[in-house]
């Protein structure tokens, strides 16, 4: 078991036939995600990387069973794409395109919240599961390693170090996800870390946030309510001077909410360690783990 995707997962890739599409499928495919379609307009009843593709996503659905979808489309068309995959009954949609409009974002979301299917991005990397070998994403296919940490981050780049710092001191990973830096994001922390606490594979979780926003804080008020399993979390752009702008466009602080202060304080009200940089992640990730494996031994 594992959360959102596995050895069940069949993916169809919405826009798979672009430079970019190519390159993430051809990742993923070598990763051993099942990928069963391809979606672009106009190409429908050619192949592409030996899968076949179609005109449109319900096609696509009808004739593979894809349950799952991601989105290498333009900007402009991305919401369009988001939303006809849920449409045509696909669970889960993963979002990697950077740059949707803000408002095209909220109309697709709340599309997707009245079917019941999931979101996560966009502007994210994806996820993955290490020991069902299934990436719905951009996440490199080295890092990852099976194990009982699970990860939820706002951020790409600090995904992909969290990832590969555990894995050098042993520690892999049940699942790994980027809901991405947006202000309106598909999945929340909260809803992420639900999922892992349900998750049998998964002993500890880490939770990388950043400033701006209040999903961490929401994310805080959920672990506060007995939450079954160890959190180690990290808030990126403490140090950063007030007023200064930061990359994602999620960064917005907002009075008092979503200050660093202001989640550290949550988040060590609730019960989470709150690490100042990656490697003390590590160590108290291990420092976590190591009781555990002693009672289970």
């Amino acid at each position: 078991m594992s959360i959102l995707v596995d050895r069940d997962t069949r993916l169809l890739v919405q826009g798979m036939t672009g430079g970019e599409g190519t390159f993430h499928t051809e990742q993923m495919i070598a990763y051993g995600t099942t990928v069963v379609a391809g979606v672009s307009p106009g190409k429908g009843g050619t192949t592409h990387l030996g899968r076949p593709v179609f005109d449109t996503v319900q096609d696509a659905v009808a004739a593979t069973g894809a349950n799952t979808a991601a989105v290498f489309v333009p900007p402009p068309a991305a919401a369009d794409a988001i939303m006809e995959a849920a449409a045509a009954g696909v669970g889960l949609v993963v979002a990697i395109t950077e740059g949707v409009p803000i408002l095209d974002t909220i109309r697709a979301r709340a599309f997707l919240e009245r079917r019941g299917v999931r979101l996560i991005g966009p502007n994210c990397p994806g996820l993955v599961s290490p020991r069902h070998q299934a990436k719905v994403g951009i996440i490199p296919n080295h890092i990852s390693s099976p194990g009982p940490v699970g990860i939820v981050s706002r951020s790409g780049t600090l995904t992909y170090e969290i990832i590969q710092g555990l894995g050098r001191a042993g520690l892999g990973q049940s699942s790994s996800v980027g809901i991405g830096g947006d202000p309106v994001p598909g999945l929340s922390f909260a809803e992420v870390v639900s999922l892992f606490a349900a998750d049998p594979e998964t002993e500890c979780v880490v939770l990388a946030g950043e400033i701006g926003g209040s999903d961490e804080e929401r994310a805080a008020e959920l672990i506060g309510q007995g939450y079954p399993k160890p959190v180690v979390a990290f808030i990126s752009g403490r140090t950063a001077p007030p007023g200064k702008r930061m990359g994602h466009a999620g960064a917005i602080i907002s009075g008092t909410t979503g200050t660093p202060a202001s989640k550290v304080s949550a988040l060590t009200a609730a019960g989470a360690v709150v690490a100042d940089t990656i490697e003390e992640i590590v160590e108290l990730v291990s420092a976590r783990l190591r009781p555990r494996a002693v009672s289970g031994a």
